[in-house]
């Protein structure tokens, strides 16, 4: 990948530039990153003119290596005013990358209420008119793209939350049969999207090819190692069988499992939504329990879940949206969970900001704790952009602030995904640390063998894994690939290296996740974030959590370490 693409929405301009050789070596967040500091002015508006989106595969974009395909999307954040890259699967990744594309950067507004598409190919990019595409679901807008230009193409989307500008959309990606349902989700970038006045980006590979190795020999040595190292590991295994959904007993058993708007972290429905449950209901139906959301992926995590009736209602149904669709708001009905999903995807909303905003509606009675119906019509009332809905689908902390809800599970605007930080405390500093804001994938802790209800050693757990994601997400690597190569970086630089003809060693991998965090929180910095910032709501300090009978009692102190 050696060239950028530059699309000017006030100009209404295409351009492919070349990579600066500063950028050569740097992909996905952490090129983001880099390229947000050069470029954005961090105190700007989100939603305005100096603010950039942009779309960066990773390093291994474009390649035949398993589960590298993912795409990250990052730009300010209008959820928490800081940096964001939101991470996602599908083909967009794969694709941008076959291109020859590191980047894509939009930039600038539009001057008028002109709508567009940005379409991609092998012969350069064009906006074409989107009029009629503007209004559309994300599902109806992917499947008249692809009857439009051809059934082959990737498709980036927004739906009416994007549309709307509201804080919780979401960027849908399309997945391997075409579906956008691989969601950069976090953050509000949809937002951003629909601020520049893209409807869809339309990515055609057609007569690119896959990048091919750079040294074929010890390409097909290290692929054989790294495929072992994937098919052998237990945790793998257990995400092909149940997907990530088998976090809701781990979660559950810890007391970690978000209930109830954060109230406690056991739910006492969690058998009827538990991974075990979700596999038995999908394969007494003639659902499908392993679907690829790339093409060649080792790990097959996601699912198809359908009705009684075999009809599909969403894939995947995965934990974070179990957990904040499900037990926050009181609810064991996979169905129920499963129709909020598709509706949330529909719409074009983060399901975890989603599922917070409804847990938070839910304490400040707007409809009770349990009410399946009640939350499918919030959904729609996000979708349909009523004064109610624009307030649920600015996120959690606003709806809090609307409703006079004081406990929002939120930390720097944006909600907690499915751990309970007086529970799962390693998760707790992540969440308070993170450029991100709350944000799991940022460093999860929840899979080490450690007393996640005790504070000690936990301020060192989160660092280490928030020094080690950004390796991954850099890269274009499925994070769940790491629990297994995570124990043999050397292996995953000689595929590295292999493919790129570079020569990575685990240090300067290391070293580019370093790089990759100190301008993520320079950047953060530079919009006015302080080290108070760094800090969890303080109701979770003070009220304990019955599950465990534990607060966070990680301290201020240990919590300024993280990043030194």
């Amino acid at each position: 990948m050696n060239k950028i693409l530059r699309v000017n929405m006030k100009e209404l301009t295409v351009k492919a530039e070349p990579t600066r050789k500063e950028y050569q070596f740097l992909g996905g967040r952490a090129l983001i990153a880099r390229l947000l500091l050069d470029e954005v002015k961090p105190a700007c508006e989100p939603l305005g003119r100096h603010n950039k989106l942009i779309f960066a595969p990773g390093l291994l974009g474009g390649s035949k290596v398993p589960s590298s395909g993912r795409i990250s999307i990052g730009g300010k954040s209008p959820l928490t005013g800081g940096i964001k890259e939101s991470n996602g699967g599908g083909v967009v990744g794969l694709k941008l990358g076959r291109l020859g594309y590191k980047a894509v950067i939009i930039e600038e507004i539009p001057r008028n209420e002109e709508k567009y598409l940005l379409k991609i190919t092998a012969d350069g990019a064009e906006l074409i008119p989107a009029g009629e595409y503007w209004g559309l679901g994300v599902y109806q807008t992917a499947a008249l793209l692809r009857q439009q230009f051809g059934d082959k193409v990737a498709v980036s989307c927004i739906g009416p939350a994007g549309e709307k500008k509201l804080a919780a959309a979401g960027i849908a990606n399309t997945d391997t049969n075409g579906v956008p349902s691989r969601y950069s989700g976090r953050g509000g970038l949809g937002a951003v999207m629909g601020a520049k006045g893209i409807k869809a980006v339309i990515i055609d590979d057609s007569n690119s090819g896959a990048g091919e190795p750079a040294n074929p020999e010890q390409y097909k040595e290290a692929l054989q190692q790294y495929s072992r190292i994937l098919k052998e590991s237990p945790v793998i295994k257990t995400y092909t069988d149940y997907g990530t959904a088998a976090m809701v007993q781990v979660t559950n058993a810890i007391g970690g499992l978000p209930t109830r708007n954060f109230t406690t972290g056991h739910f006492e429905g969690a058998e009827k939504i538990s991974g075990e449950a979700l596999r038995e209901t999908i394969l007494s139906r003639q659902g499908k329990t392993r679907h690829n959301c790339m093409p060649g992926c080792l790990i097959g995590c996601s699912n198809v879940y359908v009705d009684a009736a075999g009809k599909e209602i969403v894939s995947p149904l995965e934990y974070e949206t179990i957990a904040l669709m499900g037990s926050n708001l009181d609810i064991h009905d996979l169905d129920a969970i499963a129709r909020l999903n598709y509706l949330c995807n529909d719409y074009g909303l983060d399901t975890i900001e989603t599922g917070a905003a409804l847990g938070v509606a839910m304490a400040g009675g707007v409809i009770p704790f349990g009410d399946k119906q009640g939350a499918i019509n919030l959904v729609h009332e996000i979708g349909k952009g009523t004064i109610l809905g624009r307030v649920l689908g600015m996120g959690a902390q606003i709806a809090g602030k609307v409703l006079g809800v004081i406990n929002v599970p939120a930390v720097k605007g944006q909600a907690m995904a499915a751990y309970d930080p007086r529970a799962i405390k390693g998760v707790g500093v992540t969440y308070a640390t993170s450029p991100m804001g709350a944000d799991h994938t940022a460093g999860n802790t929840v899979r080490n063998q450690v007393d996640h209800h005790s504070a000690q050693g936990q301020v060192e757990l989160s660092a280490k894994s928030q020094y080690t994601v950004p390796v991954y997400d850099a890269l274009g690597l499925c994070l769940f690939t790491s629990a297994g190569i995570g124990a043999s970086p050397e292996v995953l630089c000689q595929l590295v290296n292999a493919q790129l003809g570079t020569d990575f060693t685990p240090e300067t991998l290391f070293k580019m996740a370093a790089d990759t965090v100190k301008w993520e929180r320079e950047f953060n910095q530079q919009a006015g974030f302080t080290k108070y910032d760094d800090r969890l709501p303080e109701y979770f300090y003070e009220t304990p959590n019955p599950a465990t009978n534990t607060v966070f009692d990680v301290s201020d102190e240990e919590m300024d370490q993280v990043h030194k």
